[in-house]
């Protein structure tokens, strides 16, 4: 109050604002309430004229003897006020239909910036918007994210809270809780709410209130928004300077004199009609008289605390604004005029509202004063910590400031190491309902809490969070997987049937030793060819039957090692025709068997049809179906090297194999092996008991019969079995049945030659003696 009868003595004494006009004021009590405010406006705008020449309205004097004549036709041209929001809005309603300047030092509430409610309504204080801004971006720039809310019960508090839950929301915040302050809080009620605040999870309230209602609970430690604070030249002179009067207009000052020194004022008047202090006594229960002695400059409050001040800059510069706009409005300073204001033009509160939106100017504090179209100022904020000095007191230390019409990312500045939390403590305190997921894992929401709240679950295999805080688990890329602590992605390590692996060692042993066996079969067969055991079916066919007995064993090989485009497509080709090969001169030896021990005599006509020449006819035959079935497959769909990630997620490796792009293929050629084998399995099977000493289609049933005991298993073993083990057990499939053919048909051959070599005749074979 005293700031604003400073400035308006201030303007009236300086010669170039408004030359010749002279400002006046009347000073009214909205006792913060909107009934009493209400009252206070129509007791101010319904004055007479003539009680309100001196006192309550802006008027204009030359002489100070005569009586001056008024601005305006109204009694009031401009009201400056109010400082909370709930009465500004009743008032700054009342006022909108008559254009009467409402010009409000610190109503912040953003309902006021309706302009369809509050046309006439300005502000020298930022709305509420951008210290809500302002506020979302401090509480989320310390990294709080999971806060209580305070609130009272006026329009300031509770637009504050709602539009502060708005914002911190969307910018991924939680309300850990939200309480309401009453007027006229009970005992019970102050307990629940202190307890709400003790059992909360959240070290972080977000208060909107004034100070007075929270005094209490400001305890050190706490940062706030203030405005910008000047020390105004001359203000502290002029507030130390004042002292009680019995005039009209005195009265706020008498009672604050009495406040502040506790005692009361007493006038009374002497024959030369100046006021003294009366001496008498008063009664044991009142306060005592005052000396007139007091004297404010050896007093410490916050009314003589004058470095800097902040609301009462804004009053300030209401004052100021409104003088501008009457300079404007009443052609100040302009030709005509004698470099005097136009004093007795007559003008409308409507005008003055024009001019008054139109003002820019820029003060003696270097800021630039204007009004937005919302009739608002630069938002400009102070970040302020309270913290304890020596005594032991709470002091106010700036910070960090915002700037609402900077740059998003330049709005906020803090200096953070200037800053004293609760306890005196210098680390940023830390808010949250759950601490932040380190990488390697993500979070997962809590069933009924907010999303602050939640768990911390690992990545699956094949995932990485290598962030702290990850909501999801990123997929790592196509052959990468995932590394132990699911971190970062690693390129897949890639696994195939090697020959340096243990199983592949075994394989390749296992081949060579089927190699080796055959090669040495074959040296005995070749050295003991023209003994009968030998010759017997013709050993041509015994020859080629070893020849691609030992194929089979080396295509073995082709499925170990990393799969190239030839390994992919020789493997399988290989192995169908050696096996195919296999089991033609298996056919062809059964058949010779069924005919040579059949016929009625040794030189019957059917073994003759069934000579050499067939028999070698008939292998062709049935093997260039599948070389055919082999060649058109390779021609068509061969197949090709692929790196198979479905084995990622239980080994976390890479399996490199042979892609088969038509799968009926593979199969059309073991069918075909297996229809062979079928066919030579049936006539050994009827031509097993013939009489002879040795017999060889009994040994060819048996080598059939471990054939398809063999394949028969192979193949769910080979549809099951996952990776590498998929060729393991094919390799295998194709060794057993290899030894088995070897080693039921040529080792009792081998043992008769080598051991019992009396057998090895004739007679031997057919069980009948040639002499």
């Amino acid at each position: 109050m005293m700031t604003m009868v400073f400035a308006v003595e201030e303007i009236n004494r300086n010669s170039s604002l408004l030359p010749g006009v002279k400002l006046g004021y009347r000073i009214m009590d909205s006792c913060d309430h909107i009934h009493t405010s209400l009252q206070a406006l129509f007791s101010l705008v319904t004055h007479s004229t003539a009680e309100n020449v001196t006192e309550e309205r802006m008027d204009r004097s030359t002489q100070p003897e005569t009586l001056p004549s008024c601005l305006a036709d109204s009694p009031v041209s401009a009201v400056i006020g109010l400082a909370s929001s709930s009465p500004t809005r009743a008032v700054a309603q009342v006022l909108g239909p008559f254009n009467l300047p409402l010009v409000s030092y610190f109503a912040t509430c953003t309902c006021l910036t309706d302009k369809r409610m509050y046309p006439s309504f300005l502000r020298t204080v930022p709305s509420d918007l951008f210290q809500v801004r302002g506020l979302v971006q401090l509480v989320t720039f310390l990294g709080w994210f999971w806060v209580g809310t305070i609130e009272t019960t006026d329009d300031y508090s509770h637009y504050g809270i709602q539009a502060f839950t708005n914002q911190f929301k969307q910018q991924g915040g939680c309300l850990a809780f939200h309480l309401t302050i009453p007027k006229s809080p009970t005992v019970t009620e102050i307990q629940e709410m202190a307890d709400r605040l003790q059992s909360s999870t959240a070290q972080v309230v977000v208060v909107f209130a004034s100070e007075v209602q929270l005094l209490e609970l400001l305890l050190e430690g706490t940062l706030g928004f203030s405005f910008p604070g000047v020390s105004i030249p001359g203000l502290k002179e002029f507030l130390l300077n004042v002292c009680p009067s019995p005039k009209p207009g005195m009265e706020f000052v008498n009672m604050f004199w009495e406040e502040l020194f506790g005692c009361r004022l007493e006038f009374s008047s002497d024959s030369q009609n100046n006021s003294t202090y009366s001496t008498f006594k008063a009664s044991d229960d009142e306060k005592p008289i005052c000396t007139g002695s007091e004297d404010l400059r050896y007093t410490d409050s916050s009314y003589t605390n004058v470095s800097p001040v902040r609301i009462s800059y804004n009053v300030y510069k209401a004052v100021y604004a409104i003088a501008h706009a009457l300079h404007t409005l009443l052609n100040c300073g302009s030709e005509g005029y004698e470099g005097l204001c136009e004093k007795h033009k007559s003008f409308t509160t409507r005008q003055l509202l024009h001019h008054l939106k139109m003002v820019n100017f820029t003060n003696q504090f270097e800021e630039k004063v204007y009004f937005d179209s919302n009739g608002e100022p630069v938002p400009l904020y102070d970040i302020i910590n309270w913290q304890k000095d020596s005594k032991g007191e709470i002091r106010f230390v700036k910070v960090g400031s915002y700037d609402g019409s900077a740059p998003m990312k330049q709005q906020l500045q803090m200096e953070q190491s200037a800053i004293v939390w609760t306890k005196g403590q210098s680390q940023v305190p830390v808010s949250q309902c759950s601490a932040p997921c380190s990488p390697g894992s993500r979070q997962a929401r809590r069933p009924g809490k907010p999303h602050c709240c939640f768990d911390c679950l690992p990545c699956a295999d094949g995932e990485i969070s290598n962030q702290t805080g990850s909501t999801e688990c990123t997929k790592c890329p196509e052959y990468y997987w995932s590394d132990k602590d699911k971190v970062k992605c690693v390129a897949g390590v890639e696994e195939f049937l090697s020959f340096y692996d243990t199983m592949g060692i075994i394989l390749v042993a296992l081949t060579l030793l089927g190699v080796i066996l055959t090669i040495v079969i074959t040296s005995v067969f070749h050295r003991f060819r023209s003994t009968p055991i030998v010759k017997a079916n013709n050993s041509e066919i015994s020859f080629l039957l070893l020849l691609s007995l030992k194929l089979c064993f080396l295509c073995s090989l082709v499925f170990i090692g990393q799969p190239s485009v030839w390994t992919c497509r020789l493997r399988q080709a290989a192995f169908g025709i050696s096996f195919v090969l296999c089991l033609s001169c298996l056919l062809v030896k059964t058949i010779v068997v069924l005919l040579a021990f059949r016929a009625s005599a040794p030189g019957s006509r059917a073994v003759k049809l069934f000579g050499p020449s067939q028999q070698r006819t008939l292998i062709l035959c049935t093997t260039a179906p599948q070389f055919c079935l082999c060649a058109g497959w390779l021609l068509g769909a061969p197949p090709f090297p692929f790196r198979n990630p479905t084995y990622q997620a239980s080994t976390g490796k890479i399996v490199v194999e042979c892609k088969e792009p038509w799968p009926p293929g593979f199969y059309l050629v073991l069918g075909y092996i297996g229809l062979l084998a079928f066919l030579c399995l049936l006539l050994a099977f009827l031509g097993r008991k013939l009489p002879d000493t040795f017999n060889e289609a009994k040994l060819i049933t048996f080598s059939m019969l471990i054939f398809w005991a063999v394949w028969i298993s192979f193949i769910p073993a080979y549809v099951s079995s996952p990776g590498k083990f998929t060729v393991a057990v094919e390799v295998f499939a194709i060794l057993s049945s290899s030894f088995g053919l070897l080693l039921c048909i040529f080792v009792p051959k081998c043992y008769i030659i080598l051991v019992q070599p009396e057998r090895n005749i004739k007679k031997g074979m057919t069980g009948k003696h040639v002499k």
